[in-house]
């Protein structure tokens, strides 16, 4: 899923770089050292923000028009910034989903003798399956 959401960059004045903030992601704050590294920063930081919206079951904010967002500052001004959020969450995704399955209960008797692990047989059989090690 690819999210796009407007930023304000606003010029570090007691040092170089940008501050970044996003309108739509309350207290989603970064900085960079150089306007690179400021977007970089800030795709980090707003991806950070909207997984941890995602993880806890709540929809990803409606962003705002970039035509509508207020600057304080004639220094500042609006970018969008994309949000690559299968990538991240991959790399830094972590909360755990319950998942429930059936098996046949001799082989879940086996299995429990045997000190099978469940989830960790079911996630490393999905990992091969999918082709994703």
């Amino acid at each position: 899923m690819k999210l796009v959401y407007p930023a304000i960059f606003t010029p570090l004045e007691s040092m170089e770089g940008y501050c970044v903030t996003f309108p739509d992601l309350p207290g989603c704050v970064t900085q960079g050292k150089s306007l690179a590294d400021a977007f970089t920063m800030a795709a980090d930081a707003a991806c950070g923000w909207v997984l941890d919206e995602l993880e806890d079951g709540n929809k990803a904010p409606s962003a705002s028009e970039q035509s509508s967002i207020k600057l304080e500052n004639s220094n500042e001004f609006v970018n969008l910034v994309i949000l690559d959020m299968d990538t991240y969450s991959e790399k830094y995704g972590q909360k755990a989903i319950r998942k429930n399955c059936t098996i046949p209960a001799w082989l879940n008797t086996i299995s429990e003798r045997a000190n099978v692990n469940f989830s960790a047989v079911l996630q490393e059989a999905l990992i091969q399956k999918l082709n994703l090690s």
